[in-house]
């Protein structure tokens, strides 16, 4: 059902793989609800996915950006501002990448290098996007940017490897930039902690069907799917949602709040 919520909005749309990922189906629904962006994540990302193929569903432009660079970042936000017509209303960082995961390199063994590259990626980059939005004062008044994380940020999940402390850091960026950007701007600020969900980085975690599997007979409301997460974070884009900021928000089913359920009970009884 569509009803608008962002006609006239202009954004930016980092992390968008294939029609798996919670980018993807973001962008297709913001279309739907009337917004217009520009799609981006790094060169080498692109030509793992299939991007080109939603830029053409939803009439947008897609620019390669290294969400490491500071240089590319402000390339991107100046073309963005040119192609859209205008300042920025939105942003989704949807960027997350463990070295250590995909060598499996067990979190007692890290390869050092790769846990900074890790954490440049999936962390760091959060700061240098709304860095330069910050200083270019891109971004409209009563903005809104979003960050996507997990709840291995608070809780243990042995096989999250350190992309559970990309996440944490992660989430303190948010609060810290998001305090500056709203005293400052008027922008909000926040993260999703999502349902672990069937996305190609997600898969990439060893025992990841285990973890869908626990996480569904845990929540309540059963585990949240990527179109569930693209439809909240509608609603964080929109102007329903003018004065939420700094809040890490759960958007899984419940599970977060769950000690344990009679379902999972059950399977040790």
């Amino acid at each position: 059902m569509m009803y608008n919520l962002l006609k006239g909005k202009r954004g930016i749309i980092f992390g968008a793989l294939d029609e798996n990922s919670i980018a993807w189906k973001t962008a297709e629904r913001v279309y739907e609800e009337g917004g217009v962006f520009v799609l981006s994540n790094a060169p080498a990302a692109m030509r793992m996915g299939t991007i080109d193929q939603l830029a053409q569903k939803t009439g947008s432009q897609v620019i390669p950006a290294d969400a490491t660079s500071v240089n590319d970042i402000e390339n991107l936000v100046d073309q963005a501002i040119i192609i859209l017509g205008g300042r920025i209303d939105f942003v989704l960082h949807s960027i997350g990448m463990s070295v250590n995961v995909r060598k499996e390199n067990h979190y007692t063994n890290q390869n050092y290098d790769y846990t900074e590259k890790g954490w440049n990626v999936s962390a760091v980059s959060f700061h240098k996007v709304m860095q330069v939005l910050y200083k270019k004062d891109a971004m409209n008044e009563w903005g809104s940017i979003v960050a996507l994380s997990y709840m291995a940020a608070q809780r243990v999940f042995p096989d999250y490897n350190d992309m559970a402390d990309n996440k944490a850091y992660l989430e303190s960026i948010a609060r810290s930039f998001g305090y500056f950007f709203g005293r400052d701007k008027k922008v909000r600020v926040n993260t999703i902690s999502q349902s672990p969900t069937a996305t190609k980085a997600g898969q990439g975690v060893k025992g990841f069907g285990g973890f869908i599997a626990f996480a569904e007979k845990m929540s309540p409301l059963g585990n949240a799917s990527a179109l569930d997460c693209a439809n909240y974070t509608v609603s964080m884009f929109s102007d329903l949602t003018r004065k939420v900021t700094l809040q890490n928000l759960l958007h899984d089913g419940g599970f977060s709040n769950m000690g344990v359920s009679q379902e999972v009970m059950e399977m040790f009884e």
